[in-house]
C-alpha cells in the first residue's frame, strides 16, 4: 500500500511539473530567424500583436518599400506562416503531455440480493507510462526542438521568397518604362513609313518592315505590362496585402550592383553548420533514435496498470487491497514495433545524409549562379551599355551630317533602349542568384518553393507504450 501511495505521489508531483513555457517556445525562432535575415520573426497571437503589426506595416506602406522592408511586411503579415507557427503549439503540447501521467481510471461495482449489497471500488494508474515517462518526454523534447527548428526554416524561406518577388516587380516595373519607349520609337519609325510611302518616296517592302517592328514592340510592351502586374501580385501575397494593391509603393529601380562580389569563406561547412533542414533532420534522426529506445523498453509489455481497490459489503468488515493489469505477450512479442521503429530510424538517418549531400551540392551551384550573374551584370553595365551609348551618339553626328537616314536612327534608338533593359534584367538575376545563395548557406535549397520540410516526424511515443 505504501508503494501504491508513493506512486501517486510522484505521478502527481510529476504532473504538476509539466507546464507550457510563456513564449510557446517562439524565442528560439526568433533568435535563429534574426542570425539568418537580420530581422525578427513576429507571431500574433493576441489583439494587441495584431495592432502592432498593423501599425508597424502601415509606417513600413507609406513610403516605397525597400527589400528588407518588403522582407518586414511579410514577416508581420503573411498568413500561411502565421498559420505554420501554430506547429509550435502542437508541438509543445505534446511535450506538456508526455511530462504528464495518464489520468487514472476509476471503476464501480454495485450488486445487490437477497438482501445483501456488494460494492466494489478501484483506482488504476498507468505504471509503465510513469516508468517510461522520462525517455518519452526526451522524444517530446526533440520534436519540439524540431518545430522550432522548422518555424525558423518556414520563415527564413518566406523572407528569402519575398526578397525575390520584391527584387522582380521593381525590375519588371522599370521595364515597362523602357518598353514603352521602344513602341513609341517603332510607332513613329511605322508612321513616318506610312506617309512615306503614301508620298510616293518609300517602297512598299521597307515600310512593312517598319509596321513588323512597330507590332513586335507592341507586343512586348502588353507582355511587359502583365509581367509587371503579376510579379506584383506576387509581391502582394508574399506580404499579405489585403485590399488596393497599388498601396504598395515600390522604388523606380533596383539597387545598384555592389563593388565586389561575395566570396563565402568555407561555404560548405558553413552550410553543414547553419541550414535549417540539416538542423531539422539530425533532430528528427534524434528523436526517431528516442523512440527506439522507448520501443525496446516496452517490447514484452506495453501495459501495466496498478491502483487501490476496496470491497464493502453488508454486515462485513470493509476489504482493502490492490489491483495489477499487466498486459501479457502471448500473440505478440513486439518484434513488429521493434521492427518498424529500427526501419524508421535508419530511414531518417538516410535521409539526413541526402539533406547533407544536396546542401554541399546546392551551396556549389548557387555560387557558380550567383558570381555568373554578377560578372554578366557588371558585364553589361560597364561594356555593353556604355558601348551602345558610344555608337548612338556616333549615330547622332552621323545623322546630323545627313550620313543616315531617320530609320536607321530610330533603330539605334531602339537598340539601345533594349541594351538597357537587358542590363536591368541582369541586374534583378544577380539580386536573385545573392538570395538563393543565402538561403542555401543558411536554410535549405533555394529551388523549394514550398515552406513544408521533407522529413517525416519519428515514430510516435505514444505506439510505444506512453
Amino acid at each position: 500500500m505504501m508503494r501504491l501511495t508513493a506512486v501517486a505521489t510522484a505521478a502527481l508531483f510529476l504532473a504538476g511539473c509539466a507546464s507550457f513555457s510563456q513564449d510557446g517556445g517562439f524565442d528560439k525562432v526568433v533568435e535563429l530567424t534574426k542570425e539568418r535575415t537580420g530581422l525578427n520573426a513576429s507571431w500574433q497571437r493576441t489583439a494587441a500583436d495584431a495592432d502592432s503589426a498593423r501599425k508597424r506595416s502601415g509606417e513600413l506602406m507609406a513610403q516605397p518599400l525597400s527589400a528588407d522592408g518588403a522582407v518586414e511586411l511579410a514577416l508581420l503579415n503573411n498568413p500561411g506562416l502565421q498559420a505554420n507557427y501554430a506547429e509550435l503549439g502542437i508541438a509543445e503540447s505534446d511535450l506538456v503531455r508526455a511530462g504528464r501521467l495518464a489520468n487514472p481510471t476509476f471503476t464501480f461495482g454495485h450488486l445487490s440480493g437477497g438482501g445483501i449489497t456488494e460494492i466494489d471500488r478501484s483506482i488504476m494508474f498507468s505504471v509503465l507510462g510513469l516508468l517510461t515517462m522520462p525517455i518519452a518526454k526526451e522524444v517530446e523534447q526533440r520534436r519540439f526542438e524540431r518545430a522550432q527548428y522548422q518555424a525558423a526554416f518556414n520563415v527564413v524561406k518566406v523572407a528569402a521568397e519575398t526578397r525575390k518577388a520584391f527584387f522582380s516587380a521593381v525590375a519588371a516595373q522599370d521595364l515597362v518604362v523602357y518598353y514603352m519607349q521602344v513602341k513609341d520609337a517603332a510607332d513613329v519609325s511605322n508612321e513616318l513609313a506610312r506617309r512615306m510611302v503614301q508620298a510616293g518616296n518609300f517602297n512598299k517592302l521597307a515600310q512593312m518592315r517598319q509596321q513588323a517592328f512597330y507590332a513586335d514592340a507592341t507586343s512586348q510592351l502588353a507582355r511587359a505590362q502583365h509581367r509587371a502586374t503579376a510579379e506584383r501580385e506576387r509581391l502582394v501575397r508574399m506580404v499579405g496585402l489585403s485590399g488596393d494593391p497599388r498601396a504598395l509603393k515600390l522604388p523606380e529601380r533596383l539597387p545598384d550592383l555592389p563593388k565586389d562580389a561575395l566570396e563565402p569563406k568555407d561555404a560548405e561547412q558553413t552550410a553543414m553548420d547553419r541550414r535549417l533542414d540539416v538542423q531539422i533532420a539530425k533532430r528528427n534522426s534524434e528523436a526517431t533514435a528516442k523512440a527506439l529506445g522507448l520501443t525496446q523498453a516496452t517490447r514484452w509489455v506495453n501495459v501495466i496498470h496498478a491502483g487501490y481497490a476496496n470491497k464493502t459489503q453488508t454486515g462485513e468488515t470493509r476489504e482493502n487491497g490492490y489491483d495489477i493489469e499487466v498486459e501479457l505477450p502471448l500473440f505478440d512479442f513486439g518484434t513488429a514495433r521493434i521492427a518498424r521503429a529500427e526501419a524508421t530510424y535508419m530511414q531518417s538517418v538516410q535521409r539526413t545524409a541526402e539533406v547533407a549531400v544536396n546542401a554541399q551540392s546546392e551551396v556549389r551551384e548557387s555560387h557558380s549562379a550567383y558570381r555568373t550573374a554578377y560578372d554578366l551584370a557588371r558585364h553589361y553595365r560597364d561594356e555593353v551599355v556604355p558601348l551602345k551609348k558610344r555608337i548612338s551618339d556616333e549615330n547622332l553626328l552621323r545623322y546630323n551630317g545627313m550620313l543616315i537616314g531617320v530609320f536607321d536612327l530610330l533603330a539605334d534608338s531602339r537598340d539601345q533602349v533594349m541594351s538597357v533593359t537587358a542590363y536591368i534584367e541582369a541586374l534583378r538575376d544577380y539580386w536573385i542568384a545573392q538570395t538563393n545563395l543565402q538561403t542555401a548557406l543558411t536554410a535549405g535549397s533555394p529551388g523549394t518553393g514550398s515552406m513544408s520540410s521533407p522529413f517525416v516526424s519519428a515514430t510516435s511515443a505514444g505506439d510505444a507504450g506512453h
